[in-house]
């Protein structure tokens, strides 16, 4: 399994971003998905909200030019999941197309500003990103490295990287979006 980890990944992430549930990724479904996150910064957090969308444009940039082989304007699943191990995942592109919504997402779940995400503030973010509460706590429970109750930066940015980039199937980041789903 552990060569089809990423795979598994890349379609839950796939079916995630297809935010119109029509197959097929397009520049409507990155402006809701940017939408959304920035719908987790606080009401005031203009500044979070935008950092997100912006994010998400620049992922839509990204991608487009680099993934949509056959020049439709969309991206289907064999296209993003090729364009994912191809690129977005490639150190040039990597830092401003995913962990810059990693740090954007951090700061603005962190509602209280300490620099940490407690529980409370990364269960939000799985309410909020309508990913089954179910596994909020385990999830949580494994981005915690330390053990000391909280997710710090580090841990966020490393567990993103391990969601992107780790073929290790028991690697804690790939606890991001929910467990791994078999089969897929």
């Amino acid at each position: 399994m552990p060569a089809d980890v990423k795979n598994q990944k890349f379609t839950m992430l796939f079916d995630w971003f297809d935010q119109g549930g029509d197959g097929v990724l397009t520049h409507d479904d990155f402006r809701a998905m940017g939408a959304l996150f920035g719908r987790l910064a606080a009401p005031d957090d203009r500044e979070n909200a935008s950092a997100m969308r912006s994010a998400f444009e620049e992922w839509w940039r990204v991608l487009l030019p680099h993934g949509d082989a056959n020049g439709d304007g969309q991206i289907d699943r064999k296209e993003f999941l090729d364009l994912m191990v191809a690129d977005v995942t490639a150190p040039e592109h990597f830092e401003k197309a995913v962990l810059a919504i990693a740090d954007a997402l951090m700061h603005a779940l962190d509602t209280d500003h300490d620099g940490v995400l407690s529980k409370d503030e990364y269960v939000r973010m799985y309410d909020a990103l309508r990913i089954p509460p179910v596994h909020s706590e385990d999830a949580f429970r494994r981005l915690d490295r330390d053990g000391n109750g909280v997710i710090g930066h580090d841990e966020f940015r490393t567990a993103i990287t391990e969601f992107y980039l780790s073929s290790d199937e028991n690697a804690p980041g790939n606890w991001l979006i929910g467990p791994i789903q078999q089969g897929t």
